[in-house]
């Protein structure tokens, strides 16, 4: 998927709502673990039953990795059903991976080729030739952890090198790389007040914003500072969408509040003329 059919997509669905499929069988309705393969039947419903909502869904691949080489088949039975059936919804593999450029060719191949995502969530740590293999991949975007949710985001990210915070540094290098057109960066919810300065360094570049719903970010916050001509954002929600219900009627519950966010950003694209 490019950019342009991205957005083409988020003008369409009047959304930029991501979900998270973050599948763990102890919450999941217990019928499903009658069944041959219950991480993929759950997600199959959940996606059925939000797929005109959402702009992209995002598998958390240690959700699936940890029931071994069944969870691994479940996540590349995910992917398949969605290319297969909606191919116009933006795939990402949240793996958060990076190591020496020969590694992460490997890991761009397994993810961009065998799997068939459109993006892969990328940790900057080790720097430019750990990013550039994934930014050589045409139509495939990566997308750099900038400036986390969780409370641990402030024992390195925000801590100043030669009087900058280290995430500003990331922002600023990571535009340099090669392929650097490629790039979008994870940008907490719970770090909204932060938006201003980061849209100063990436004016266009396409953010995605997990901690929306249970984690407690704020969707008119993020938008208020987080949008750009192009929207320019992908707002995920997880366990708030997904185990809405543990119910039999699971999906209804799960509809409800993927229409419900996504009814809220049809009103603030309204209220920025988008």
């Amino acid at each position: 998927m490019t950019k342009d059919q991205l957005i083409e997509q988020i003008k369409l669905k009047r959304s930029f709502l991501c979900i998270g499929l973050d599948v763990d069988l102890e919450k999941v309705p217990n019928r499903f673990l009658e069944l041959e393969d219950p991480i993929f039947e759950f997600n199959k419903a959940i996606i059925e039953a939000t797929h005109d909502l959402a702009v992209a869904y995002k598998p958390n691949t240690a959700f699936y990795e940890a029931y071994g080489i069944y969870g691994w088949n479940s996540l590349k039975k995910t992917i398949d059903y969605l290319n297969e059936n909606y191919p116009n919804v933006f795939t990402i593999a949240d793996a958060k991976r990076g190591d020496i450029g020969n590694t992460s060719t490997r890991y761009a191949k397994a993810f961009f080729e065998d799997l068939g995502f459109d993006s892969l969530t990328v940790a900057p740590y080790m720097g430019k030739d750990s990013v550039e293999p994934f930014l050589a991949f045409k139509d495939k975007f990566t997308i750099l952890l900038a400036l986390t949710s969780n409370p641990g985001a402030y024992d390195f990210q925000t801590l100043k090198v030669q009087n900058e915070e280290l995430y500003k540094r990331v922002l600023q290098t990571s535009k340099g790389w090669q392929n650097s057109e490629n790039l979008m960066y994870v940008v907490g919810a719970t770090k909204a007040e932060f938006l201003t300065e980061i849209r100063s360094i990436v004016k266009d570049s396409f953010l995605l914003i997990p901690g929306v719903g249970a984690q407690g970010g704020d969707l008119q916050s993020v938008c208020k500072y987080g949008l750009t001509e192009d929207v320019g954002l992908l707002v995920n929600s997880s366990r708030g969408i997904i185990y809405a219900s543990k119910g039999e009627d699971f999906t209804v519950p799960a509809r409800k509040e993927a229409e419900k966010i996504q009814l809220e950003m049809a009103a603030i694209l309204s209220e920025y003329n988008f």
